[in-house]
């Protein structure tokens, strides 16, 4: 205190307001053992039920998939799990060898040409993007759907408004939910930097007009960015064939654990043109050979795109990366291949639909509410009642429904967002559609 010159301890809180400061001690119990703290504490945590003591059907950008034990095995080596910077490649070499092979995959999986090394979740890639877009286009709007993650479009307006972009909304087709190619026609303009769609979309659906898009997009001289959830690519067409300029999307599904809702992991990818290259975000590492060419070598490239190079200069102030999340992506990835991830694929593909069909058929339930392919997730709406009372009486059942989206769409009245992954068994879904039968007939009566 006399060395930072100061009298007493309050002085350190001069800066908060007086009206906020506490005027009275803490309520805090008497001191007490460590054991029966960790009791105290372990007895509060089991008030609370994960995704292991119920059957969840919630999605909605953080999906419950399951884990490898060799995933885990990988990611908790003490070489990965506590590196930080690769900035040293001499000393670095098995952190670079992964994210070059977690680039690789990626750059295979969605058929683009380079992809970086990673970054926060798929709405932050969504910001970087759209601020790639102006820096090549020089122009300062872009065009989303407007069937799009609320959250996700929240992060996209912090992430522009500092350089004076602004968004459009491309309507959807009522019948079929997917994006109306004609309502884009109309929007697109010489301002417009990038046109902006999610396949599948937020709701699930599967956009099938993807090259018509790509082509109004191009006409207009605008970018052509895709998002995706990489676990539909073992099944769907890649974006870079249908002429993807940009492919962003969540990599969480990728042998990552729910956590709170994070840490989440952006895919970020693009065509190969030199000037896209240097405007994207986030880190890239490359490989090359030593002087003597007889071994490999891998290391942190085109720096100059990097805060800690150019400052204000870099293209972007995302330095940390999700390099553990990176590292289980590959291992992931690399473990399914090509046949596990189809496979998978299939498997979601087939458990979905089943769920769609059983809850068809009971009364009072419309499901699903648009006329289009779906992976993995699907709306529904009801009849009659309120989606929040519904769910709150599945958790008796030890059942906890989808996301409500009554307030994001109002447009489709009491409908909620429900998410089947291959973590999800006949037996589950045959539960959830008792359970529905019985509230519903209750509700009824």
């Amino acid at each position: 205190m006399k060395e930072i010159g100061i009298e007493n301890i309050d002085e350190l809180f001069l800066d908060v307001p007086e009206r906020f400061r506490l005027k009275r001690r803490l309520e805090l119990p008497s001191p007490t053992s460590e054991y029966k703290v960790k009791s105290h504490i372990e007895s509060q945590l089991a008030r609370n039920k994960t995704s292991r003591d119920i059957i969840a059907f919630l999605g909605a950008g953080c999906w419950p998939h399951y884990v490898p034990a060799v995933v885990k095995s990988i990611t908790q080596r003490t070489e990965f799990l506590t590196s930080y910077t690769p900035y040293q490649p001499e000393i670095s070499q098995g952190m670079l060898q992964l994210l070059f092979e977690y680039q690789s995959m990626i750059c295979e999986l969605t058929n683009m040409d380079v992809a970086n090394s990673s970054l926060y979740d798929w709405a932050s890639g969504l910001g970087e993007a759209a601020r790639m877009a102006m820096r090549l286009t020089n122009r300062r709007e872009i065009l989303v759907p407007r069937i799009i993650d609320p959250d996700r479009l929240a992060t996209l307006k912090t992430y522009i408004a500092p350089a004076g972009m602004s968004i459009q909304k491309i309507d959807y087709e009522r019948y079929t939910g997917q994006l109306s190619v004609d309502d884009l026609e109309a929007r697109i303009s010489d301002k417009t930097a990038a046109v902006y769609i999610e396949n599948p979309s937020y709701l699930g659906l599967i956009e099938t007009r993807n090259d018509e898009v790509a082509k109004v997009a191009h006409e207009s001289a605008a970018l052509f960015v895709v998002g995706v959830d990489p676990i539909s690519l073992g099944l769907l067409k890649p974006p870079g064939d249908y002429g993807a300029d940009i492919v962003i999307g969540e990599g969480q599904p990728l042998g990552n654990y729910m956590n709170f809702g994070g840490p989440l992991l952006g895919v970020f990818a693009c065509r190969g043109d030199m000037s896209m290259i240097r405007q994207m975000p986030g880190r890239i590492i490359g490989m090359t050979t030593t002087r003597d060419g007889m071994s490999r070598g891998y290391s942190m490239v085109l720096q100059t795109r990097e805060q800690h190079i150019r400052r204000h200069k870099a293209t972007s102030n995302i330095c940390t990366n999700e390099s553990l999340c990176a590292a289980a992506a590959a291992a992931y990835l690399a473990l399914l291949g090509p046949n596990g991830l189809k496979e998978l694929g299939e498997t979601i593909l087939l458990k979905s639909h089943y769920a769609m069909k059983r809850l068809s058929e009971v009364g009072g339930i419309r499901v699903p509410i648009f006329h289009a392919p779906h992976f993995k997730e699907f709306t529904m709406s009801l009849s009659s009642g309120r989606v929040d009372n519904v769910h709150e009486q599945l958790l008796r059942y030890n059942l906890h429904g989808g996301k409500n989206i009554s307030k994001e769409f109002p447009e489709l009245g009491e409908a909620a967002l429900y998410c089947v992954t291959e973590t999800i068994s006949k037996s589950d879904i045959d539960a959830l559609v008792n359970a529905f039968t019985e509230i519903l007939l209750e509700g009824a009566s």
